[in-house]
């Protein structure tokens, strides 16, 4: 093989990674972007009046990340100056979420389970943020919490399996996502849900 030959080859082999990289990256923030989705539909009424919309995605770059920055410390101190102030802490967990500091997000979500135990979407709220922190154990047992409240909660019930998934869970999730088929038979989540449980069930065999 000549030099430019090998030259070429190594600058093909190159683009297959950076190809595939920005595949899983495409589809990591697709799921990411969902989650914050249902994280700012649930319990919307909680923020305050003309407080700016919570979307998904990094919101600290440029000078609207450095409104968003403003806008958690704000809510920050806030929290912790009115520490029995439900919608104060779940607005502060929101903030912490959208930027992506999920370990805080859980912090503030824990305050505000404290104070409203029952809560449906602060339930829900937890499953999720500890999933995109991968603590699965904990995602797992706040969104089982979330579906005692409402059994068909579709995007408790989609979290539910992707937890149960990244925890090995063959059994129940399974039975999950035949839980999920019949509540949204076109969610887009099922087919790479079968496909990472056939891969589990396959690595078992």
């Amino acid at each position: 093989m000549t030099r430019d030959n090998l030259l070429f080859a190594i600058i093909g082999i190159l683009l297959g990674f950076i190809a595939g990289f920005l595949l899983a990256s495409n589809i990591t923030q697709r799921e990411t972007a969902q989650r914050a989705g249902a994280i700012t539909t649930q319990g919307s009424q909680s923020l305050p009046p003309n407080h700016p919309p919570v979307a998904g995605g990094d919101q600290t770059a440029g000078e609207g990340g450095q409104q968003m920055l403003a806008s958690v410390q704000a809510a920050m101190k806030q929290a912790r100056e009115n520490p029995n102030d439900f919608d104060a802490q779940l607005t502060a967990a929101k903030l912490e979420y959208q930027i992506q500091r999920y370990d805080q997000a859980i912090e503030y979500l824990l305050a505000a389970n404290k104070i409203k135990p029952t809560d449906f979407d602060t339930l829900a709220m937890l499953g999720v943020a500890n999933l995109d922190a991968a603590h699965f154990d904990a995602a797992e047992k706040w969104y089982k919490a979330a579906l005692q409240k409402k059994p068909d909660d579709m995007p408790t019930v989609d979290g539910l399996c992707a937890a149960l998934l990244s925890n090995g869970n063959v059994k129940e999730a399974e039975q999950q996502m035949n839980k999920l088929a019949k509540i949204d038979p076109t969610n887009q989540d099922l087919p790479q849900f079968r496909t990472k449980l056939a891969e589990i069930k396959s690595g078992k065999k």
